[in-house]
C-alpha cells in the first residue's frame, strides 16, 4: 500500500466533515479505522499525507513546519466552503496541527479533537541521552541523524504491536525511524502553538494516555490550562500508550470522539444503516 494514499469517506447528504491529520513519519493509514468509524456515524471524513511524508521519504529532510500549517489551512478552507460544520482532529504531530487550525480559524472550526498532543517530547521511552537532543537539533547534526522507531511502537497491546511492527518493517504504514529534521520542525511548531494557545476558543476534546511513551500528560495539561475555550474536556487513559487509535482503549476513543462531534454539530444527522 502506498504511503501517500488518501482516506476520504463521503456520505451523500451530510453537512458535517471531519478533517484528520496523522502523526510524524506516519500516514493516513493510522487514521483508517478511526475515520471509517466516524464515517459510519454519518460524517464525511478527509485525510491526506502531510507534506514531507508519503512515498518520497527524502522530502522529510526539507519540509518546514510552515508547510504543514499551510497545508492544513488550505484543506480546512476547502472543506469550510462545502460544509456547515468542519471538525479537526489529529494524532501526535497531527494534534498540534489541529490546534494550529483552531487558533487561526477559531470562529469557524466546529470543534477540535486532540489525540496524544505532542507539545513536549518527554515520554518515558525516550533514551537516556535525550538531554542532548536540543544540541543536535540546533546544529547540522539534525540532517544526518534519525532516531530509530523502537519498542513499544507507541502501543501497549502486544498483539497489535506485533502487527504494526511488521507493517513498519515492510514500509507499508509509515517510516521506521524519526529523522531529526522532522523532530526539529515538530519542536518549532509546538513552540509556536504554545505561544498562541490563549487565542484558542473552540470546543475541544483532549485525549491523552497516562503512560504515553512519547509525550507525557504535560502536553494535554498545558493545552487545557492555557486555552480560553468555555467548552473543553480532558480525558486521561489508563491502559494505552501513544497510539491511542490502535491500543487497548481505542473503542472508547472512537465513541468519545463521535459523541463530541454529535454534541457540537449545528444539525443532527442520522447514522446510516450499514449493509
Amino acid at each position: 500500500m502506498a504511503l501517500d494514499f488518501k482516506l476520504i469517506h463521503k456520505n451523500s447528504d451530510t453537512k458535517c466533515a471531519v478533517l484528520l491529520f496523522h502523526g510524524l513519519t506516519g500516514s493516513p493509514f493510522e487514521l483508517k479505522k478511526y475515520g471509517t468509524f466516524l464515517y459510519n456515524n454519518g460524517y464525511d471524513v478527509y485525510a491526506d499525507c502531510l507534506p514531507g511524508h508519503g512515498d518520497k521519504f527524502d522530502e522529510i529532510y526539507t519540509v518546514k513546519y510552515q508547510d504543514w500549517l499551510k497545508f492544513a489551512y488550505k484543506k480546512f478552507e476547502f472543506l469550510k466552503e462545502k460544509y456547515d460544520d468542519v471538525f479537526v482532529s489529529g494524532l501526535c504531530l497531527g494534534a498540534v496541527i489541529a490546534l494550529g487550525v483552531g487558533i487561526k480559524y477559531k470562529n469557524e472550526v466546529a470543534g477540535v479533537i486532540s489525540l496524544s498532543t505532542t507539545l513536549f517530547l518527554d515520554g518515558w521511552r525516550l533514551p537516556w541521552y535525550s538531554f542532548l537532543m536540543p544540541v543536535a537539533l540546533s546544529t547540522l547534526i539534525r540532517f544526518y541523524y534519525s532516531y530509530p522507531e523502537c519498542e513499544p511502537h507507541g502501543i501497549k497491546n502486544e498483539k497489535v504491536r506485533s502487527i504494526i511492527k511488521k507493517l513498519l518493517e515492510k514500509g507499508d504504514v509509515g517510516m521506521n525511524d524519526f529523522p531529526m529534521t522532522g523532530i526539529y520542525e515538530l519542536v518549532k511548531l509546538s513552540s509556536k502553538v504554545r505561544k498562541y494557545l490563549s487565542e484558542f476558543t473552540c470546543p475541544i476534546l483532549l485525549i491523552h494516555s497516562k503512560e504515553d511513551d512519547l509525550t507525557s500528560t504535560k502536553s494535554a495539561e498545558t493545552v487545557y490550562s492555557k486555552i480560553k475555550s468555555q467548552d473543553k474536556e480532558k480525558v486521561i487513559l489508563n491502559n494505552s500508550y501513544h497510539m491511542v487509535l490502535y491500543d487497548n482503549e481505542k473503542d472508547f476513543v472512537y465513541e468519545k470522539s463521535a459523541e463530541f462531534i454529535k454534541q457540537h454539530t449545528s444539525i443532527q444527522y442520522e447514522v446510516p444503516v450499514c449493509c
